[in-house]
């Protein structure tokens, strides 16, 4: 009769052998491969510091550049001289020029939202929704802005379905009583021109109960008695 003691010894020493195994096929790829590995870890090495380098000496000084750029642009943009604020004027750069010459950076990023307000004041709301699509900022304020103002080029479009959709977004992107209830507002008058009175009174409501100190709310009550009597109708 085999003991425990006895079978235990054996499983440790199975368990051993196959590690060892294991540890022996593992340097036999390694020295087969070993060319292979070594240019792999070796291009491994060179892409990370190709993306170190590329940031710290490229795009970081391209950025600073391009910041001293954008600047009277956006004094432009506040002064409503919006075409001076977009093709810069003759010593400045306007917003589209620092999209094209400074593509990869933050400012171009921002240049893209700027861009996409100011033809939203033009009426050209095509362009302006492909400038505000490209808006990729970390400012989750502008971002949700970025969003909702697509959503407000949808309605100018006569397109209250694509609109609904970003005002939804653009509401739910940072939640806040700023910007969130002033969203959701849009959002139920878009619902209400689609005739989905229902989920226009949806967010009429969330305005009420969780909004209950914005601006929005003070006439929400008109908003829902509205949409509640066309829903009924």
């Amino acid at each position: 009769m085999v003991k425990k003691k006895d079978l235990k010894k054996n499983k440790t020493e199975e368990g051993i052998v196959a590690f060892e195994e294991a540890l022996s096929k593992s340097e036999k790829f390694i020295e087969k491969n070993q060319k292979v590995l070594t240019i792999i870890v070796s291009s491994i090495i060179v892409i990370v510091l190709a993306y170190f380098g590329y940031n710290k000496f490229y795009l970081a000084p391209l950025d600073k550049e391009a910041k001293s750029q954008i600047f009277m642009a956006e004094s432009y943009f506040q002064n409503d001289s919006i075409e001076k604020a977009l093709y810069g004027d003759g010593n400045y750069l306007g917003f589209i020029d620092i999209i094209d010459e400074y593509g990869a950076t933050k400012s171009a990023s921002i240049a893209n939202y700027y861009a996409g307000l100011c033809f939203m004041k033009k009426g050209d709301f095509e362009t302006a929704i492909h400038h505000l699509k490209k808006y990729k900022g970390d400012d989750m304020m502008v971002s949700s802005m970025a969003i909702g103002v697509i959503g407000d080029a949808y309605i100018e479009l006569n397109n209250p379905e694509k609109a609904v959709n970003y005002y939804l977004q653009a509401a739910n992107n940072h939640v806040n009583d700023f910007l969130t209830p002033a969203f959701l507002l849009k959002a139920g008058w878009a619902y209400e021109k689609l005739g989905e009175y229902d989920k226009a009174l949806r967010n009429y409501k969330r305005i009420k109960d969780k909004f209950n100190k914005s601006y929005e709310s003070r006439d929400i009550e008109k908003y829902i008695t509205r949409a509640e009597n066309k829903s009924k109708s």
